[in-house]
């Protein structure tokens, strides 16, 4: 990779910052602006720019996670090798302001190679039921299950990042690794008490406990995946997902929002990947969100899972110690003296 500017500043530009209201900001009567990144070149060594050598990233985009986002795609790009061949494919489910997040998009990364789509939310809102934290209810963070309905099908495999992590490693080894058999790859845990994941009305149930015979089921986080979009269209995985979310609807089989259909349809059919993938619980569990430390082990990717989002912990003067990694990433601009309201 040949930055354009050496890494040791790549850090220290303040570019002019962009400024698009969006008044779903975390920031209410804020404008969320950020500084221009820089542009990160291909080297010599990097391959043409064909469909064979695009690396396919979904994201999602909304005004509540768009620094978490942004932050995401910049450490992509600073740590990639071939930073011009990878296409970003960023979801949402506002069609009013999909052309203001265009622009922020845009502006920031004015090199970038990018898509947006936008997700309609009526596809899952009445087959969504509570959890243990209102982030998980979202719409939005069921559109991973619907990826290879959005993505032209010209994209074979995609990565599935979620909005609160950054990658501190080539993306690219991430990207080529063989899934076999398999329609999916992510980190396994298999040392986490599975049955936890699911109510004593799922284990008491013996046509839902059969689900998991004959299988080695693992806990996976959703929030890292690699999948092969041409084996899940084959397959109709988004309809096995829709249908146990039509069964916990009536039955309330488990609590955690999207994760628990993703593991009774492919836990223990899931290509492993080394845990330095997804370092996740960064951002401690769903309910006080309190500071983690990092698992034992390389790391190639850093994961705030969990209620505590770094972005949240800084701006409060609460930082956990590991949230100092994340910040270099930060693009965003606090500017408290531009305002919603202000027509200048």
């Amino acid at each position: 990779m040949q930055p354009t500017l050496p890494r040791a500043v790549v850090f220290l530009i303040f570019a002019t910052a962009v400024s698009f209201p969006l008044t779903e900001a975390a920031f209410p009567g804020e404008v969320q602006t950020f500084r221009e990144a820089p542009a990160f070149r291909n080297g010599r060594e990097c391959p043409p720019r064909e469909t064979s050598s695009i690396i396919h990233i979904a994201m999602t985009l909304d005004a509540t996670y768009l620094r978490g986002s942004i932050a995401g795609v910049f450490s992509v790009l600073q740590h990639a090798s071939c930073p011009e061949n990878i296409a970003f494919h960023f979801v949402t489910t506002t069609h009013r302001r999909r052309q203001e997040l265009r622009r922020i998009i845009i502006s920031t990364f004015p090199y970038l190679n990018f898509h947006i789509y936008h997700f309609d939310s009526n596809l899952v809102r009445g087959k969504i039921s509570y959890s243990i934290r209102r982030a998980l209810d979202q719409p939005l963070n069921y559109a991973r299950m619907y990826l290879a309905d959005l993505v032209p099908a010209t994209a074979q495999r995609i990565i599935y990042l979620d909005s609160d992590l950054i990658v501190v490693d080539d993306v690219a080894k991430l990207w080529s690794i063989d899934l076999g058999n398999h329609v999916l790859g992510a980190p396994e845990y298999c040392h986490a008490n599975f049955t936890n994941y699911f109510t004593h009305r799922f284990w008491s149930n013996p046509s839902y406990a059969a689900s998991f015979k004959g299988r080695d089921a693992c806990y996976f986080n959703t929030g890292v995946m690699v999948i092969d979009l041409w084996k899940w269209r084959e397959g109709r995985y988004t309809e096995k997902l829709e249908n146990w979310m039509r069964i916990q609807k009536r039955s309330r089989i488990y609590e955690l929002g999207s994760l628990p259909p993703f593991l009774l349809v492919f836990a223990g059919d899931v290509e492993r990947v080394e845990h330095r993938w997804n370092q996740h619980g960064l951002g401690g569990d769903n309910v006080e969100g309190l500071c983690r430390d990092l698992h034992p082990g390389p790391v190639s990717l850093l994961h705030w899972s969990g209620k505590g989002k770094p972005w949240l912990r800084i701006d409060s003067k609460k930082p956990c110690p590991l949230d100092s990694l994340w910040a270099p990433y930060d693009l965003f601009r606090h500017s408290s003296s531009l305002s919603l309201f202000n027509d200048s």
